[in-house]
């Protein structure tokens, strides 16, 4: 089986430019910061020379001195450049990291609904939340480090070369070496990195989808099955942190041996160089000091070449997310809409999930502005599609579908949406208080409008009887409250929104014989004067219907009031009767 080709990488060219380059004062400043410190580092081994083969040697106190207060110098300007490094790039990485997983919600909450039907929740928590994190060895001090490390490398082999030419060019043997390995392990790194965060989305994915479950896996005893399919998931990210470190440590460990054996190769040289008087002692010990301070950054360099590495990985998960186009991209849709009157009309409109599969089929209707259709046919006929279509979270493959003449493709959905209400089988309850999920379509309506919205779907029957009444908070996806109640404050937070178009999509199914009966008084309070698309099973809610329309295999097979299909004993007869003796 062929692998799955990944998306283009991220450039380096455009992480400068998107990322680097807008913070580019705060880029050089911690890159000045790194070079004073980086300098000041360097004292310490240079006036070791100096204390050995002229201080010590001449018993002079006062260059002593001043070589003391050099030396302490120096480690303060060092101490108080590093953390003002840190202080000025830690920030404002982590004020990124806060910028990106913006822009990436911002992003994923605008794309089509059709992108939703295959991403799992949990999965772009992930990607919102950790892929972006590597940024900050980027802005971060990583990146300073990294350029200060080479900078600090580049001096101390210009003085490395001054004091010796032979010692330095046996140091620079396994220097190059080590800096191929790298080269090629980092390269390795990177897709097992890009691994890595797919794995981690799965994983988190899995576990939301089995907490939000949690009554479903312990209503079938499924717990044991749940607990294997985490530890089969944890387990293959484990692997993929094992395949990283092998590789990480490899470099480290390869790094340790030819460094240490260059280590001991300068012994052996620079103490025959001293015997036969071709290198001081002061000289040789600068150069084993100014060597560390050469080698130190390498190894630190490594690391941080690992971070670096992670950070792309991360970045192109990322970018694979933000080239996702948006809902609004198309620029077709110039046409702000105004007030609508709601007049809907569908024109031979066809739509398929996938080519050549349609699930709604030259299907042609008129829904005049303030009318109610209503739509019924057995499972899977297409009906809430049809619905999608309406509320624009679908575009035909072919056909036309109008709201007061314009094409609906031509329409910027905001202006279109803001004017839609939708009701579903399963509607949505935020974490939160019943007061705050019927305010949610509109946070700025007064005591007024929410009350009369409470009043209209019943809600106050159920919340007179709470403590709280409608600061009661309703727990996760409104755990706490009945089907009904849930239902209640759905079409409580439809009725606050006024649309002129409403979508009601099984809004009785969770309702008992009591509920319905409040709940259909105030459906008809909402439906007046809007322009009505009713999906129901229970055929008894949509009597008074405008027009019902019969959906089989995505086809409209059957059109007319209540009244007219039955007499027509045709499928819609065969759903009613069929009914009426349940």
């Amino acid at each position: 089986m062929a692998k799955k080709k990944l998306p283009d990488r991220i450039t380096i060219s455009k992480v400068f430019k998107t990322i680097v380059w807008p913070r580019r004062r705060q880029v050089f400043i911690g890159l000045g910061l790194i070079v004073v410190s980086r300098l000041s580092g360097l004292v310490l081994p240079w006036a070791s020379k100096y204390l050995m083969d002229d201080v010590i040697p001449s018993s002079n106190f006062e260059l002593l001195q001043w070589l003391i207060a050099a030396v302490a110098g120096a480690v303060v300007i060092q101490s108080v450049s590093s953390y003002a490094l840190t202080q000025i790039l830690s920030v404002e990485a982590q004020h990124l990291i806060s910028k990106l997983r913006a822009q990436v919600q911002a992003h994923i909450i605008r794309l089509p609904i059709r992108f939703y039907d295959t991403a799992k929740t949990g999965e772009l928590v992930s990607r919102v939340m950790t892929d972006v994190e590597g940024v900050r060895n980027l802005v971060g001090t990583g990146l300073a480090q990294m350029v200060g490390g080479v900078l600090t490398s580049l001096i101390c082999l210009v003085l490395l070369i001054s004091i010796s030419p032979t010692l330095t060019a046996f140091v620079l043997v396994p220097v190059g070496i080590f800096g191929l390995i790298s080269m090629k392990a980092f390269g390795k790194i990177r897709p097992i990195f890009r691994e890595r965060g797919k794995l981690n989305a799965e994983v988190t994915g899995r576990l939301t989808e089995t907490l939000g479950g949690i009554r479903v896996i312990k209503g079938f005893n499924a717990e044991n099955q749940e607990i294997s399919i985490f530890e089969e998931g944890v387990n293959r990210l484990f692997l993929n942190v094992k395949s990283s470190l092998t590789t990480t440590s490899f470099v480290t460990s390869a790094a340790t041996l030819l460094l240490g054996l260059a280590s001991a190769g300068i012994m052996g040289i620079g103490g025959y160089m001293i015997m036969t008087e071709t290198l001081t002692f002061g000289d040789f010990l600068a150069f084993t000091l100014l060597l560390g301070f050469m080698i130190a950054p390498i190894l630190q360099m490594s690391n941080i070449g690992s971070q670096l590495t992670e950070a792309f990985a991360g970045l192109d998960r990322t970018e694979e997310l933000m080239n996702q186009p948006l809902e609004t991209a198309d620029s077709v849709r110039t046409i702000d809409i105004g007030g609508i009157k709601g007049d809907i009309r569908f024109d031979r409109v066809s739509f398929a999930y996938e080519a050549d599969q349609p699930v709604v089929k030259e299907v042609s209707f008129h829904a005049p502005a303030g009318t109610v259709t209503a739509l019924v046919g057995s499972s899977g006929s297409g009906k809430t599609t049809i619905s999608g279509l309406v509320a624009s979270f679908l575009n035909p493959t072919s056909g036309e579908i109008t709201v007061d003449g314009l094409d609906l493709r031509q329409v910027k959905l905001e202006s279109y949406r803001s004017q839609l209400g939708v009701v579903l089988q399963d509607d949505f309850l935020f974490e939160g208080t019943i007061r705050q999920n019927i305010l949610f379509p509109r946070p700025d309506a007064g005591d007024e409008l929410l009350h009369q919205a409470v009043n209209a779907a019943y809600v106050n029957e159920f919340t007179e009887r709470f403590e709280q009444g409608l600061d009661t908070l309703i727990g996760e996806r409104g755990v706490k409250l009945s089907g009904g109640q849930r239902q209640r404050i759905a079409i409580a937070r439809a009725i606050l929104a006024d649309p002129k178009i409403l979508i009601l999509d099984e809004a009785t199914s969770n309702l008992d014989a009591e509920s319905e009966q409040y709940i259909q008084a105030s459906l008809k309070e909402l439906m007046r004067g809007r322009t009505t698309f009713v999906i129901a099973h229970r055929l008894s809610t949509i009597r008074q219907a405008d027009q019902i329309l019969v959906i089989e295999q995505g086809r409209i097979v059957e059109r007319g009031r209540h009244d007219e299909l039955l007499a027509l004993a045709g499928r819609y007869f065969q759903l009613y009767t069929y009914q009426a003796r349940i």
